[in-house]
């Protein structure tokens, strides 16, 4: 009896497998930016290399160089978007060179979308934002969607909650630990 007892409890955890294969990223084929946020988690992102080659390069690079290293989600905007990538933390920062857009009719403002902040048509550079709903207002134009949130919505729900200024700056620093591709 106790012989069938734990053959039935090794079954059963050989079906339930261990707790990483059931958190592992997805395997599709593609590129993906990771954001560990200190004290929030992590989001994964899956980049959109045919319809913004130039912006994901871009980012990809800033980010394989350890650019966002450090830097904050400096804006929320709840209902809206997070954004972050702004070496001053303030959004006026820059990384010192701008790239042209990439808008793809494709590509749609979602929630967990992510896309070029910028200062006028042209100006991408290094800041971006991750939608917190769908916002098809964004789709006219103007902003390179260079990717998807496939993991960390949560994550990124849990940024959009925190306490903010009337200028929808944190009271407390968001912090991006660790950007990188894989």
């Amino acid at each position: 009896m106790i012989y069938y007892i734990l053959l039935a409890l090794i079954a059963f955890l050989m079906c339930a497998g261990p707790k990483e294969a059931q958190t592992a990223v997805p395997q599709e084929k593609g590129t993906y930016m990771h954001i560990k946020v200190k004290e929030y988690g992590e989001i994964i992102i899956k980049m959109n290399k045919d319809e913004a080659p130039n912006n994901v390069a871009n980012i990809v690079k800033l980010a394989n160089e350890g650019f966002y290293d450090g830097l904050t989600f400096h804006r929320i905007i709840s209902g809206f978007v997070i954004q972050g990538g702004c070496p001053r933390g303030d959004g006026t920062g820059s990384p010192g060179y701008r790239i042209d857009d990439e808008i793809s009719p494709k590509l749609k403002h979602l929630k967990g979308t992510v896309a070029m902040a910028n200062s006028g048509p042209n100006t991408n550079g290094c800041q971006f934002y991750i939608c917190l709903g769908d916002l098809p207002q964004l789709d006219r134009g103007g902003y390179s969607v260079f990717g998807q949130v496939v993991r960390g919505i949560d994550v990124v729900d849990k940024i959009a909650g925190v306490n903010r200024d009337p200028r929808d700056n944190p009271l407390r620093p968001v912090i991006m630990e660790q950007v990188y591709e894989k």
